[in-house]
C-alpha cells in the first residue's frame, strides 16, 4: 500500500479523497490509502480523514505520494518540497508557471527516484477521446480553438499556463507546434482577458488559439478544424464515460507507481507536457513583448 496525503481541499481535493476512500475495484488505485490531507483552514477532518501539517506530511514514513491540488502559483512549491523528501506526487496541471521550474522539478523526481504525475483529465473525456478518432490520419489545412468561460480568481497565471488544457488537446491531436506570434487583450474595470496564440504544426498548418473569460460568459469550447475533404465545428458528443475523470487519472497515477506503465510511454508523455509548458512560455513572452 502506498500512504498518501492531499493537499488543499476544493473540489479537487475532496474529489481526491472520496476516490481514494472508494476506489474502483480491481485496479491499481486499490493500492492507495488516503492518511490525511493538508489546508490552510483549520477543518481537523474530511471526510472522517484526518488534517495534518506539511511537515508531518514531509517526515512520516507511511505518506509515500502527494497530492497536490491548491491555486496554480503554489503548486511548484509545494511540488518541490515533496520530490525532495522522496515522495511522488501527482499534482493538477499546471505544475508550475514557467517551462525552467518544470524541467527542473522534473529532473529532481529523476534524481530521487519518484513519480512525478502531472494531471491533464482534459485528455480522458469521452467526448475528447471521440474528436481524437475523428481527426487520426486526416491531413489538417488550418484550425482554431476558442475557449471561453468565466474569470478566474488571483493566483491561476497567464492565460496560456491556466488554460494549458486546451494547447495539451492541439499537441495531442496535430503533434509538435510553434509560436508565430501571440497578444493579450485586458480589460481591469470589466474583468475580462483574451489571450490569441498563433501556431504553426510541424508542416505549416495555421492554428489558432483563443482563451476568453469574464465573468458570466459560459464556459464553452468552439473548434474549426478544415481538413482535406472534411470541416469540423463542432465536438463529436459521446456518452458520458462510467469511470469518473478523477477515477481515471487516480488509477493513471497508481499504474505508475506499480511500475504499469512502459518507459516509452513515460518519456513520451513527459515530451508532450514539456513541450506545452515550452509554448505557454513563449506565448506570454509574445503577448508582452
Amino acid at each position: 500500500m502506498w500512504g498518501a496525503v492531499v493537499v488543499g481541499i476544493g473540489t479537487a481535493g475532496a474529489v481526491r479523497i472520496r476516490d481514494m476512500l472508494n476506489p474502483l475495484p480491481g485496479s491499481a488505485a486499490e493500492k492507495l490509502s488516503v492518511r490525511g490531507f493538508i489546508s490552510r483552514r483549520k477543518l481537523d477532518s474530511h471526510q472522517d480523514v484526518s488534517q495534518m501539517s506539511v511537515e508531518e506530511a514531509l517526515s512520516r514514513e507511511d505518506v509515500h505520494a502527494a497530492f497536490i491540488c491548491t491555486e496554480n502559483d503554489s503548486h511548484e512549491e509545494f511540488v518541490r518540497k515533496f520530490l525532495q523528501a522522496g515522495k511522488h506526487v501527482c499534482v493538477e496541471y499546471p505544475m508550475t508557471l514557467s517551462y525552467q521550474a518544470a524541467v527542473d522539478l522534473w529532473d529532481l523526481a529523476q534524481k530521487k527516484g519518484v513519480v512525478l504525475h502531472e494531471e491533464h483529465i482534459e485528455l480522458l473525456t469521452e467526448d475528447y477521446k471521440q474528436l481524437k478518432k475523428e481527426v487520426e490520419g486526416k491531413t489538417l489545412l488550418e484550425g482554431s480553438l476558442h475557449f471561453t468561460g468565466g474569470a478566474l480568481k488571483p493566483g491561476f497565471g497567464f492565460p496560456a499556463f491556466s488554460g494549458i488544457a486546451r494547447l495539451c488537446w492541439l499537441v495531442d491531436l496535430f503533434g509538435e507546434l510553434s509560436v508565430t506570434a501571440a497578444t493579450f487583450e485586458q480589460d481591469a474595470d470589466r474583468g475580462y482577458t483574451k489571450m490569441t496564440a498563433q501556431l504553426l504544426t510541424s508542416d505549416s498548418r495555421c492554428l489558432t488559439w483563443v482563451e476568453e473569460r469574464q465573468a458570466g460568459l459560459p464556459r464553452t469550447k468552439k473548434i474549426n478544424f478544415v481538413f482535406d475533404g472534411l470541416v469540423l465545428t463542432q465536438i463529436p458528443p459521446a456518452p458520458r464515460g462510467t469511470v469518473g475523470l478523477f477515477m481515471q487519472d487516480l488509477v493513471l497515477f497508481s499504474s505508475k507507481l506499480s511500475g504499469g506503465v512502459s518507459p516509452a510511454e513515460l518519456d513520451r508523455e513527459k515530451t508532450r507536457i514539456l513541450h506545452c509548458f515550452e509554448l505557454a512560455e513563449r506565448i506570454q513572452q509574445l503577448s508582452h513583448s
